[in-house]
């Protein structure tokens, strides 16, 4: 049965995948792209430094992007046929519901084996400074750690009906409307710094997406 389910979901998201996959394998190669050229001069450890910094902030980006979409692809055609199908097969819906989870995130490890080679190939291509060393490994993991969070955070909501998805956007929205009444009526109230503070700080659940994301460091 899974491998049915997981044919269906790569019909329905390769495109994804594939694009998703070929930015991972670039990107840790144009983040050393200055170091990895033996006919120029290596790039000084300040300068390679900012340069992996800079382009390590697409990282995240990245995973919460592949995450967003596949989960939204793979409970598109649900939705469409308004879960009949689903409903028609001899499978309990907590099952059905984990094959496609199942699906999604095994489509997923395209990018992480992607981010992965292409880390690897950086660090051994590149002119690495004294004092400095690559991260391949720690990266990867760290990518498909963040992949696998934000797939399972929008799988979640997406699995839900217009109603589960109105009611996300409700409290968001009332949270917000607070926030600018107590701006207006002048209240020392900071529900945003609240908020990131519990979610993206560890051990915050997106706490994965936050700090600096290096492939060489100190």
């Amino acid at each position: 049965m899974f491998h049915v389910v997981l044919y269906s979901q790569w019909k329905w998201s390769r495109l994804i995948i594939a694009l998703g996959s070929v930015a991972a394998f670039a990107l840790p190669l144009v983040s050393v792209q200055g170091a990895a050229r033996p006919d120029t001069s290596p790039l000084q450890a300040a300068e390679l430094l900012q340069s992996v910094q800079s382009w390590g902030t697409l990282y995240p980006v990245l995973a919460a992007a592949l995450g967003l979409l596949v989960a939204i692809a793979t409970w598109a055609p649900d939705h469409r046929g308004r879960h009949v199908h689903a409903l028609s097969l001899p499978l309990p819906r907590w099952r059905y519901v984990l094959l496609r989870f199942g699906g999604g995130a095994t489509l997923l490890a395209a990018p992480v084996i992607a981010v992965a080679a292409s880390a690897l190939l950086a660090t051994w291509s590149a002119t690495i400074p004294a004092g400095l060393q690559g991260y391949p490994v720690a990266l990867a993991i760290r990518f498909a750690l963040a992949v696998l969070v934000a797939y399972a955070v929008f799988f979640a909501v997406s699995a839900g009906t217009a109603r589960t998805a109105g009611i996300i956007l409700g409290l968001i929205g009332g949270v917000i409307l607070v926030q600018i009444v107590a701006g207006v009526a002048n209240i020392d109230l900071d529900l945003f710094g609240k908020v990131q503070v519990a979610v993206l700080n560890w051990p915050g659940p997106l706490a994965i997406f936050t700090g600096r994301w290096m492939l060489i460091d100190v």
